[in-house]
C-alpha cells in the first residue's frame, strides 16, 4: 500500500499542493491503494466537480465510450493501453466499476483520480479553474463516469467491493466515502446530441431526454421506476415492454428503441450492463449498441473486450482486446462473490 502523499514536486507551472492528483496517479497506476485521508480527499474533490455537471452529460467527438469494468484493475490498464491514455484520448465510462474483480478499490480510485486530473468547472462556459489554490491547467470532458447498477451501497455490499474496502483499510469509511460519490455521477452522456451513452437502458417512464435531465439523482438508486430502470434495463427481441428476469428495469424491444432515438433526434444508443463474448454487439438495426470491456469476466468467462471510438468525422469503430497479461500474476487469488440472491444476474 501507498503510504501517504510524498513531497510537493515543483515543475514548470507550479508546486504540487499536498493531496493533488497528481501525487497519487503514479501510485495509483501500479495497483496501490491510497491511504483514507487521500481517498476521502479524492472523493470530496470528485463530488464538488460532479455538483457542477448535469444528470446528462454533453461530450463532444472524438471520443472513446467504454463498458463495463467490475473491478478488473489490469484490464483497465490494458484497455487505456490499447485506447490511449488520458488526456490524449477523452473517455465516457458507463458504469459498474466495481465489484467482483480483485481490484475493486484500485480501480475506482483511478478513475475518480483521472477525472479529478482532467476536469474543469463550467461556469462561464470556459476553461477556469476550480476554487483549488495551485491547481494545474483542466481540460474539459476527458473523463465522464456515469453510475451503472454496481454504484450502489446495497449491490456493492452483496458483489465486494464493501467486503474489499473492509478488508483494506479495517472499516467501512472508505467505502461510505466512494458511495457517497457513486450518488453524483451522472446517469447518462450524449455525444454530438445524437448518441446516448447510459448504463442500462430505457423506461416506460421516460419519453424524452429532458425527463432525465430533471431525475433527482443524489441518492442511492431506487427499487423501481425511472432512475432504476436506466441502470438496469435490457434490450430483447420482443415487441415493446417485458419484466425483467433480473428483478429489476424492464426489457425494452426495437420499436421502442427506435420511437425513443426518433423523438429526441439521436441516432444511437450506446450502453453496457451485459456480457457480450464478442465485447461489442448491435441491435435493432444499429440503434443500439451494447459495448462490453472486461475481459475474461470475473477471470473465467473466456470473452473478449471492446471500447468504441466515435470520432470526429462522424465515423465509428472498436478496439477489441483480451486480458491483460498482469492478470497472471494474481492466479490462485479467491473470486469475489459472483451468485448469492440472484444467480441469474450473474450474466
Amino acid at each position: 500500500m501507498y503510504q501517504g502523499t510524498e513531497l510537493n514536486v515543483t515543475s514548470a507551472f507550479h508546486t504540487l499542493p499536498p493531496m493533488h492528483p497528481d501525487q497519487w496517479l503514479p501510485h495509483l497506476m501500479k495497483c496501490q491503494h491510497l491511504p483514507e485521508a487521500d481517498i476521502n480527499a479524492l472523493c470530496n474533490r470528485v463530488r464538488a466537480i460532479l455538483i457542477e455537471e448535469g444528470n446528462i452529460q454533453p461530450i463532444s467527438s472524438p471520443v472513446t465510450i467504454c463498458g463495463d469494468i467490475h473491478g478488473q484493475f489490469w484490464d483497465l490498464l490494458e484497455l487505456l493501453r490499447k485506447g490511449g491514455m488520458v488526456p490524449d484520448t477523452k473517455y465516457i465510462f458507463m458504469g459498474d466499476f466495481v465489484d467482483r474483480g480483485n481490484y475493486s478499490l484500485e480501480t475506482v480510485s483511478l478513475l475518480l483520480a483521472l477525472k479529478a486530473r482532467w476536469s474543469f468547472s463550467s461556469r462561464n462556459n470556459q476553461l477556469v479553474e476550480l476554487k483549488i489554490p495551485n491547481c494545474v491547467p483542466r481540460y474539459p470532458d476527458k473523463v465522464t463516469l456515469l453510475r451503472g447498477n454496481h454504484e450502489s451501497r446495497q449491490i456493492t455490499q452483496v458483489y465486494g467491493f464493501y467486503d474489499e474496502c473492509q478488508q483494506k483499510y479495517g472499516s467501512s469509511s472508505v467505502w461510505k466515502a466512494c458511495c457517497t460519490t457513486f450518488d453524483y455521477l451522472n446517469l447518462a452522456a450524449v455525444i454530438d446530441g445524437e448518441v446516448l451513452c447510459v448504463h442500462g437502458g430505457l423506461s416506460p417512464d421516460i419519453r424524452t431526454l429532458d425527463q432525465i435531465r430533471v431525475l433527482t439523482r443524489a441518492q442511492e438508486i431506487p427499487h423501481e421506476g425511472a432512475f432504476c430502470d436506466l441502470m438496469w434495463s435490457d434490450p430483447d427481441d420482443i415487441p415493446a415492454w417485458a419484466v425483467s428476469p433480473r428483478g429489476a428495469g424492464w426489457l425494452f424491444g426495437g420499436n421502442v428503441t427506435r420511437e425513443f432515438n426518433h423523438v429526441n433526434g439521436l441516432k444511437l444508443i450506446a450502453r453496457a450492463h451485459q456480457l457480450v463474448q464478442e465485447g461489442h454487439k448491435y441491435m435493432f438495426n444499429t440503434s443500439l449498441v451494447t459495448v462490453w470491456s472486461a475481459p475474461n469476466y470475473c477471470y473465467r468467462c473466456g470473452n473478449l473486450a471492446s471500447i468504441m471510438r466515435f470520432h470526429e468525422d462522424g465515423t465509428r469503430d472498436f478496439v477489441d482486446y483480451g486480458p491483460a497479461p498482469e492478470n497472471e500474476r494474481d492466479r490462485g487469488m479467491p473470486l469475489r462473490r459472483i451468485g448469492g440472491a440472484g444467480a441469474q444476474y450473474f450474466m
